[in-house]
């Protein structure tokens, strides 16, 4: 009987590169997937001392009530995606335990949560002109002044739903369907063209 699981990165059809040489164009821009990130939906009223209480004591933080703003802990990022919605991200690969994580904490709250760890992948576009490649296919205002570290916002990028995070140095990163994957990167690498030499792929962190 076979038993045996393993995880696979939904770009393997694009051959991400594991340690490229860091060259001038690496660092006018690099595309990194990051997989396999422990990752949930979680719903709640925040307005309850209960439940920002209880998600301090399992991830270290609390849920940000600004619209569009993300707050860090020690393993984990907590993003808003709504008025009681968030999205929770593991800073490292992890096997999916948020759920079960966050069950037991939540118990006897009016709260919800649910593992997509297998229905997502996160890409991040590093570098000066990181900025530019999604603006090609993103309608968001991402100039730093208007979009800065701490900072999200849900759009799309061309024609797959995504959503944004922006990062120091001008950086951002994506998170995107497992189902349309694929074809984000596919666009990322065509819209990055003028910017990266031609053996330059997505990497894999």
């Amino acid at each position: 009987m076979w038993t045996e699981t393993y995880q696979e990165s939904p770009l393997k059809g694009l051959k991400p590169v594991q340690a490229p040489a860091q060259t001038s164009d690496t660092k006018r821009l690099r595309i990194v997937e990051r997989p396999f990130l422990d990752l949930a939906v979680l719903r709640g009223n925040a307005r309850s001392p209960g439940f920002t209480d209880a998600l301090e004591r399992a991830l270290g933080a609390a849920p940000p009530l600004a619209p569009n703003t993300v707050v860090q802990g020690r393993l984990h990022l907590v993003a808003w995606m709504g008025p009681d919605e968030w999205w929770v991200q593991s800073l490292a690969p992890a096997r999916p335990a948020l759920e079960g994580t966050l069950r037991p904490a939540l118990a006897g709250l009016s709260a919800t949560v649910v593992d997509v760890s297998s229905g997502y992948t996160v890409l991040q576009l590093l570098g000066d002109s990181a900025r530019d490649v999604l603006e090609k296919g993103c309608p968001l205002d991402l100039h730093p002044r208007v979009f800065g570290p701490g900072q999200c916002a849900q759009s799309h990028y061309f024609k797959a739903g995504v959503m944004v995070r922006a990062l120091e140095a001008r950086g951002v990163e994506v998170v995107v369907r497992r189902s349309f994957a694929d074809y984000a990167g596919r666009m990322l690498l065509d819209a990055a063209r003028e910017f990266m030499s031609p053996n330059q792929r997505i990497e894999r962190a």
